[in-house]
């Protein structure tokens, strides 16, 4: 059952670079327990927003609240135990080319726990099978494995503390659609058998389409409109119209006049 009360707050955010205001306002809660996406036209601040909730990047005006926390008024420790409770999933991965998967997945429980070897090891096991990987894909470098389990990887690594919330940016870019719709359902049990609440940036409209709860969407420096896909869908704005229009020729391969 999704609880009432919102895990993330962000409230008028305001975020200027010299004269140019990127937002101008923004504002939305999310409650526990939900897969929320936020789409956004090419300059719209989708990745800088994300910054920004995640205590990366300072707005300008504003505030952020994860887990009943504000980002930006918190000391150094209190953001440093906040981000213990999300975990993040960066575009390219950003898995340790040098280290195993394996190895990888470690890292957030050698860094802020003192579990044993043993432990870590099971724990980095269970990780792995419930991103979707198989056991022997633990002794192989990013570079040996293929862009998709590379997703999963980080994944695994993202969920090793068990977040609360869980953070993605453009999760399945790069990947075949086979591939990323194999992603969404990973993702999808992760808010349904792991209670987390998912956070994610995309472009991805089978992603919006087959497994978001709900979506957010940026323009002109604020929302301009949030609730369930069909709702937005039915929204009249011409970025929004434009949006689902082209996606859809992209899906059924009309754009170069097939």
């Amino acid at each position: 059952m999704v609880s009432a009360a919102p895990v993330i707050e962000v409230d008028g955010i305001v975020s200027a670079f010299g004269a140019q205001r990127v937002h101008d306002g923004v504002t939305f809660s999310v409650n526990r327990g939900t897969l929320v996406a936020l789409i956004g036209g090419s300059g719209t601040g989708k990745s800088v927003l994300l910054r920004e909730m995640i205590g990366l990047h300072r707005p300008t005006a504003g505030s952020v609240r994860l887990l009943g926390t504000d980002m930006w008024a918190a000391s150094d420790a209190e953001r440093d135990a906040i981000r213990q409770r999300f975990g993040m999933l960066f575009q390219d991965g950003a898995l340790f080319s040098s280290l195993t998967v394996a190895q990888n997945v470690a890292v957030p429980l050698r860094e802020h726990t003192t579990l044993s070897d043993a432990t870590i090891d099971a724990l980095v096991a269970l990780r792995l099978e419930q991103a979707g990987l198989p056991p022997e894909a633990a002794a192989k470098r990013p570079s040996e494995i293929s862009g998709g389990m590379r997703k999963r990887a980080a994944i695994a690594r993202a969920i090793a503390l068990e977040p609360e919330i869980l953070f993605l940016d453009e999760p399945t870019s790069g990947l075949d659609p086979i591939t990323a719709r194999g992603f969404d359902r990973l993702v999808r049990s992760l808010v349904d058998d792991l209670g987390l609440t998912v956070f994610l940036v995309t472009h991805d409209l089978d992603t919006l389409l087959g497994v978001v709860d709900r979506l957010i969407v940026l323009a002109r420096g604020r929302v301009i409109a949030d609730g369930r896909v069909s709702e937005v869908m039915a929204v009249d704005d011409p970025w929004l119209r434009d949006y689902f229009s082209v996606r859809r020729m992209v899906a059924t391969g009309g754009v170069n006049g097939s």
